[in-house]
């Protein structure tokens, strides 16, 4: 979620069509005065329209409002910006709709046009919000919703000219509710979209059956020279008979237990709910392994018989700030030794362990001001007293960001000092950032052993260098993905324009990353499709390695066996890393898939 500051790419046309002409004003005349049609095409697609031009009667003030409310339907689920242009600049809500081809009311909240709230803890959690037909990606630009001039809804590298719908949009203080008004059930009994179709849609038990039966025949280990620990067996290091790093000939390097050299590559979520079951007792969990196996993954998940890695977060508590803790409290340090306790002193003594991280995508960069005014309205804190005590020297925007980010050192210092005294024989994996971290952040990454990335972009090398750069340690992606809009699903944080160039997309993410010596290994988020009706943030994105119904993508799999038979080659320069670059659409690729 992942939010660099990227320049628009130019505006190609957008194709507008009146369905209907029926007049249907509400009261207070907060109706649109037609049913409206857009079809999306080109690079960057938008209808505006002037609020004279939606209804005459409407106030260019909504301070007084509290929700736009639409009835919509789209031929597509892919995302879409809702857009107020005002005369101090436009405000925005990326709007995802739940599936596609029935109508559906939206009700917006037009508080996330004037800012993000002040709830979350990591980038997910503060910047996507959910309802029951529709999810936003809070992203702005924000600004208050004074002197509207017009309304634009606008597509980013739209696939197959998709549609949407309007037939009302009105004004609303209370919420009237999100909900889809007609096609109920929207799921099918396998947890798929009912409506729509596509070539791989599972229509009755027995094709399911038929379809994992067939690929049970496939799964066969692969020769990926992996040993018991899955580093390279014919690679040799010192043995220390638990993970370790270390850079050899300039190259960065996990070294397994054994003394053989290492790179991970795994899936988040790849353990489901509550970890990995038993093979013995499991029969699915023992296919798992087996397509882990087969298709060249080296690290899954505990209770597998693989490498792994584990959590280790620091106490939250009801004194937590965007994901800044009281973190200058006994409490919170008695809390941070007592987690570490329980989750690291069990595992000490495992060799599997590749190590710890310690938390994911902090949410406060270019928030610090917000996170210092909520802590000294908050109840008295060690940490606001603290607070206090620096700002009685100078309250200043560079001084209010000096102290969130000491806080943060302060609490990688404890957390890092309570897996030493547990666990001294597993890595440090760090924060998992998010984003474009500031330099001063990074800087405070030295203390880890591996600095942990999640990059949502084409291509991470421009992320690995600077991480690598200014932290002095080697880098692991914890997270990155491409996605299309389709089945139902969106297209995820990085779209890609069908199967076949997502495919693409994951070898030339990996290999163009494994290319640089500080690579250490990328883990692909996440294992199955994220559900249909979205998951606890509203997420439903087709980005899995498996769908709904556990069936794999085989595009994506076949590139993943050839991207990890090639990955010590390219890492040691003995071979040149994949260079096809996937396309977004048929308009191409931007950059960046930040583009809006």
């Amino acid at each position: 979620m992942r939010i660099p500051a990227i320049p628009a790419p130019r505006v190609s046309a957008v194709i507008f069509v009146l369905v209907a002409l029926a007049i249907c004003p509400s009261p207070k005349g907060s109706a649109q005065s037609q049913t409206r049609r857009v079809v999306f095409d080109g690079v960057k697609s938008e209808q505006k329209w002037t609020l004279k031009e939606l209804n005459p009667e409407w106030p260019s003030d909504w301070s007084g409002w509290n929700y736009l409310v639409l009835e919509m339907k789209t031929s597509t689920p892919q995302r879409f910006s809702v857009r107020l242009y005002t005369a101090s600049g436009p405000r925005r809500i990326m709007l995802q709709p739940f599936g596609q081809n029935v109508w559906l009311r939206a009700s917006v909240p037009l508080r996330y046009f004037k800012g993000k709230d002040q709830s979350g803890f990591d980038l997910a959690s503060t910047n996507n919000r959910r309802t029951d037909s529709f999810w936003m990606s809070i992203w702005g630009p924000f600004g208050d919703l004074k002197n509207i001039e017009s309304l634009g809804f606008t597509m980013e590298y739209p696939i197959a000219k998709p549609t949407l719908e309007i037939r009302s949009m009105q004004l609303a203080k209370e919420d009237p509710g999100s909900d889809f008004l007609e096609g109920k059930p929207v799921l099918d009994e396998f947890g798929q979209w009912a409506r729509a179709d596509w070539p791989r849609k599972i229509r009755n038990r027995e094709q399911l059956e038929q379809e994992m039966a067939a690929e049970e025949k496939t799964l066969k280990p692969g020769d990926f020279d992996y040993c018991e620990y899955g580093g390279y067996k014919s690679s040799q290091a010192k043995a220390t008979g638990f993970f370790r790093v270390e850079r050899i000939d300039g190259k960065w390097w996990f070294v397994d237990p054994h003394g053989h050299l290492f790179l991970s590559t795994g899936s988040n979520g790849v353990g489901g709910r509550g970890g990995a079951a038993s093979q013995a007792a499991n029969p699915a969990a023992s296919r798992l392994v087996r397509r882990l196996d087969a298709w060249g993954f080296n690290t899954g998940s505990e209770g597998m018989s693989k490498p792994y890695t584990a959590y280790v977060n620091a106490p939250r508590g009801q004194n937590t700030f965007l994901g800044v803790a009281d973190v200058y409290s006994g409490e919170f340090a008695r809390g941070v030794d007592e987690t570490a306790a329980r989750q690291c002193a069990p595992r000490k003594d495992d060799p599997l362990l590749l190590g710890y991280f310690i938390g994911n995508e902090p949410p406060w960069g270019d928030r610090e001001s917000e996170v210092v005014d909520m802590i000294l309205a908050g109840p008295a804190t060690a940490t606001q007293g603290k607070l206090k005590e620096f700002l009685a020297k100078g309250d200043t925007p560079n001084r209010r960001k000096e102290f969130v980010v000491g806080a943060f050192e302060k609490q990688l210092e404890l957390v890092g000092a309570a897996i030493r005294k547990y666990d001294p024989h597993h890595l440090n994996l760090g924060i998992r950032f998010g984003g474009t971290p500031r330099e001063n952040v990074l800087r405070c990454a030295r203390v880890f052993d591996v600095c942990s990335i999640n990059v949502y972009e084409y291509e991470p090398t421009k992320q690995i260098e600077r991480t690598s750069r200014i932290t002095g340690r080697p880098v692991l992606i914890g997270e990155f993905h491409f996605g299309v809009p389709e089945n139902g699903l969106g297209a995820g944080l990085v779209q890609t324009r069908d199967q076949a160039e997502r495919a693409k997309g994951y070898r030339y993410y990996v290999e163009q990353a494994a290319a640089l010596p500080a690579f250490l290994g990328a883990h692909w988020f996440t294992w199955r499709d994220e559900p249909v009706l979205g998951r606890m943030d509203g997420e439903n994105y087709n980005i899995g390695f498996v769908d709904s119904t556990d069936r794999p993508y085989p595009e994506l799999v076949e590139a993943a066996r050839a991207a990890h038979r090639r990955l010590r080659d390219v890492h040691s320069g003995k071979a040149a890393p994949f260079s096809g670059r996937p396309q977004a659409s048929s308009a191409g690729t931007p950059s960046s898939p930040w583009t809006d």
